[in-house]
């Protein structure tokens, strides 16, 4: 990303272009790395989302390095899906997916989608992992300064970061009492405005926080 220029800038006259650079091992690493999490952890499809008949240089080596990677995985069901079809599939019948692998650009519209089909910003948590070093949790909403102070911004989604977290480090059974935790917050309509509720940011998270230590 980020790759790329204008001529004649400010002019009728302007071009701009911006090109997306993809390597073979880069494309290699991430692809490897979908289907090692869908076999750790017990999902059953992964797809591959591109743009494959339009970026046909792009998306024809994402789609070769997705079908050799495949061979060493039998088990698990592989299909690819271009974005603009994906988009819809999503809102139409998302329980069919389990694991998908995209581009940086397909991926970030793609969870804001998944996102609002699973209820909203306010309850997507995201991990950005780097294999077998780092890996960093956030909301996918990020800071939300536009309603910074007002105690209406949803907690869940940072919660979720916490349950992400324990999975990544192995710790399984914590994992899923925050999660358990998450689900009866919204089933006890413990949450904030934009989940229908009347509780503030603060007032969720010490609920939270007392049914957990409990």
């Amino acid at each position: 990303m980020g790759v790329g220029g204008s001529f004649k800038r400010g002019t009728p006259d302007e071009v701009a272009t911006e090109q997306s650079v993809n390597t073979w091992k880069g494309v290699d690493r991430i692809v490897r790395a979908a289907f090692e999490y869908a076999a750790a952890t017990g999902r059953g499809r992964v797809t591959l989302v591109d743009k494959a008949n339009v970026l046909v240089h792009e998306g024809g080596l994402w789609r070769r390095v997705f079908a050799e990677v495949g061979t060493a995985y039998p088990g698990i069901e592989q299909d690819a899906m271009y974005v603009d079809a994906m988009a819809m599939d999503l809102v139409r019948r998302p329980e069919r997916y389990e694991v998908v692998v995209t581009c940086n650009l397909f991926g970030d519209i793609l969870s804001d989608l998944a996102a609002q089909v699973t209820g909203g910003l306010g309850l997507a948590p995201s991990g950005n992992l780097n294999p077998g070093s780092w890996a960093l949790f956030e909301p996918v909403h990020g800071s939300a300064p536009d309603i910074a102070g007002r105690g209406i911004a949803n907690p869940l989604a940072a919660v979720g970061c916490v349950s992400l977290a324990f999975e990544h480090l192995g710790m399984h059974e914590a994992a899923a009492d925050v999660d358990e935790c998450i689900v009866a917050s919204i089933r006890e309509g413990v949450t904030t405005p934009d989940l229908g509720g009347s509780a503030t940011t603060r007032s969720v998270g010490e609920w939270m926080a007392g049914r957990l230590r409990g």
